[in-house]
């Protein structure tokens, strides 16, 4: 990390939590100096960077301090919140995340589900369009990993002037930015407690429509490329959001393809569930016939499905939708220069009994 960004992130954790309050002077050049064992010229270039984003503004012969990104009087108040669901194990913390945050900037929240249908998508964004309150939008695309029939919606909103924040995953059409994980790196850590415990025949089942399935697969991919490990197509499923929703039916077949695996790494803990169940009503002992990862580190991990607790990736839940909202303010209270509202969470694997260590 470049020295200058370790004062922007500090300051900017200090902002967001409210440990630094909106008309509050930030600490001076020489505290930060002494605090950081950096030069004044270091320190000055971090200070300008947080100027330009509009985070902090500098008085004349006062110093610097918090700019006040709250909500005024007569300008746009709302947010609009649209997610897939509102159900999945993931969504409520992340809403209660984003209401909090904005809620303390003066913003208010409208929440609205998607269920994860183009058609969906596409009256909320038509409603949206025609309110004039709306002055920035938090979003989770629609099946993301496939091109959007909606693109000039979101296209007219950007020429309105309604900021527009992606969450969980992002449209490769449209350079909006995102708050997710590292959906790549995340699966990469995934696949590679599998490798360190003896497997090499690893399969998956990702989601073909999600974006994240996308950047997981790349991350599955590199783990098995860098380990220098077999890879065969033959034991890569895809599965979409209805093949869930519909049950076993796609696992019974996912599980033909998998029959030279010893592992598999799955889309989430819920298609991890599902896949451990149909596993288990086929004669495998989960982890020792076929190890198993998920990802989300979900109530159905902790508490494991048929004895078998899983071995997953955290989903930050309310730390992404705080961090989503906080980035939405800035958004709308940028300087002179386009702020970078683009963050991707790292998380590492916790490990648990669903991963049986081979002998080499």
């Amino acid at each position: 990390m470049s020295k200058y960004k370790q004062v922007i992130n500090w300051l900017t954790e200090k902002i967001d939590t409210g440990k630094l309050s909106p008309g509050e002077k930030i600490p001076s050049e020489n505290e930060l100096c002494d605090r950081f064992s950096l030069s004044r010229q270091t320190v000055r270039h971090a200070i300008s960077k947080l100027v330009e984003d509009g985070l902090v503004e500098t008085r004349q012969g006062s110093g610097t301090f918090v700019s006040d990104q709250r909500a005024g009087e007569g300008e746009r108040n709302v947010v609009a919140v649209v997610t897939t669901y509102v159900d999945d194990y993931i969504f409520p913390s992340t809403i209660r995340g984003i209401e909090s945050t904005l809620s303390d900037k003066g913003y208010s929240m409208l929440l609205s589900f998607s269920n994860n249908t183009v058609g969906k998508e596409r009256q909320i964004l038509t409603d949206i369009l025609g309110r004039n309150d709306v002055a920035g939008i938090i979003m989770e695309p629609v099946k993301s990993a496939l091109p959007s029939p909606n693109m000039d919606l979101y296209k007219k909103l950007q020429n309105k002037g309604v900021k527009i924040l992606l969450i969980n995953s992002f449209y490769p059409e449209l350079t909006l930015p995102h708050v997710s994980l590292n959906d790549a790196d995340c699966a990469y850590n995934a696949v590679n407690a599998l490798i360190e415990a003896g497997h090499e025949k690893i399969g998956c089942v990702l989601k073909l429509d999600d974006g994240q399935g996308r950047e997981r697969y790349r991350g599955y991919l590199k783990a098995l490329m860098e380990a220098g490990l077999p890879f065969s197509y033959d034991h890569v499923n895809w599965i979409d959001t209805i093949d869930i929703r519909d049950g076993k039916k796609a696992f019974q077949m996912a599980l033909e393809r998998l029959r030279e695996c010893t592992a598999v790494f799955c889309y989430n803990d819920q298609v991890a569930g599902m896949m451990i169940e149909v596993l288990q009503e086929n004669g495998y002992r989960v982890p020792e016939d076929m190890s198993i990862v998920g990802m989300d580190d979900s109530d159905i991990a902790r508490n494991g499905v048929n004895g078998v607790r899983l071995t997953s990736i955290p989903h930050p839940k309310e730390k992404l939708g705080e961090k989503a909202a906080q980035n939405m303010i800035r958004m709308i209270h940028e300087g002179k220069l386009a702020f970078n509202a683009t963050f991707e969470f790292e998380e590492n694997v916790i490990l648990r009994n669903s991963i049986y260590k081979r002998k080499k």
